[in-house]
């Protein structure tokens, strides 16, 4: 998959080249598209990022088996592993590199994972990238602001980690399916006492509301990526005493954390998927994932027939 340009997506064949030392080959069983930095990338909106250019591969969800790899390896050939991202197609851009029928990637990248995930297995990275955003604070969130994707995996990480979050969420097709937690419309909550409020939603204007939410010395999270400056009252923040914490990419200790979750039950990363499609309808699924507010998750099938 191919972002020639902004809104220009073509499929083409691109030269992998031999594998190297260290490296395995992975046969692609399923990606998924991202509607945060991924739609940025698609509408030409991301700002200016390291690797960023056009032409690129997108995508860095990706599930799939290990078709080659070093003989005395940790990963073997028939392996099902995660992969978040490649850079093998030349000229280029892997930016980042998983929407691919066939990758070539360092194996120290690449995560071994159970074979009853199957496709959910896509969606390890933005659980763990959840869990970046839980972990490095001092508290848990009581309030988390958007029940999308993104929103529930913090809820759901949040509960197995012992906390019992308030989610917010304005549309009414995204309120159910709340396990552990509640979600509520903004407009019905009057609480104004928030230790800890994390915002899933990726919008700059919400963030002067959120710190009158706030208690005093409570926190804001910024958990989504944003294009727009963010800016507020300092009045507002200063009456609160108010911390501002921005949540950044996973490491690989919340990748261990949230197979850790898994295994143990504590975490499913199921009813996240709500739409797929073949890999050759890819311009029909990136509208849908991008356009339609039923989408939570659009997966691309990649597997041969």
């Amino acid at each position: 998959m191919v972002f020639e340009g902004p809104r220009n997506l073509t499929l083409r064949t691109l030269p992998l080249g031999e594998r190297a030392s260290g490296e395995v080959v992975v046969e692609v069983e399923w990606s998924s598209i991202s509607t945060g930095t991924e739609r940025l990338l698609y509408t030409g909106e991301m700002p200016p990022f390291p690797g960023m250019g056009y032409p690129l591969v997108p995508g860095y969800e990706t599930v799939g088996r290990v078709v080659e790899a070093e003989p005395d390896g940790a990963l073997q050939p028939g392996d099902r592993v995660f992969v978040p991202g490649a850079s093998c197609y030349g000229e280029v851009r892997g930016l980042f590199g998983g929407a691919s029928s066939r990758l070539r990637v360092p194996a120290a990248r690449v995560t071994r994972i159970d074979e009853t995930l199957g496709e959910s297995g896509v969606m390890l990275a933005l659980a763990a990238t959840a869990r970046h955003a839980l972990a490095t604070g001092d508290a848990l969130p009581d309030l988390i602001v958007g029940h999308g994707t993104l929103g529930r995996l913090l809820a759901r990480i949040a509960v197995a980690m012992g906390g019992a979050p308030r989610v917010w969420e304005k549309n009414p097709a995204r309120m159910g399916g709340a396990v552990g937690y509640e979600v509520v419309a903004p407009e019905a909550d009057e609480r104004r006492d928030y230790g800890c409020v994390m915002d899933a939603s990726g919008d700059a204007s919400l963030v002067e509301p959120l710190l009158m939410r706030l208690r005093k010395g409570g926190e804001l999270v910024l958990a989504g990526f944003y294009t727009a400056p963010v800016s507020f009252a300092f009045p507002i923040a200063f009456m609160r005493e108010a911390r501002i914490r921005v949540a950044a990419e996973w490491q690989p200790p919340d990748m261990e954390a949230v197979l850790g979750h898994v295994q143990a039950g504590e975490l499913d990363l199921s009813r996240l998927i709500t739409h797929r499609k073949s890999f050759e309808d890819a311009s029909e699924a990136y509208d849908t994932a991008f356009e339609n507010p039923d989408c939570l998750k659009m997966v691309l099938d990649w597997r041969s027939e």
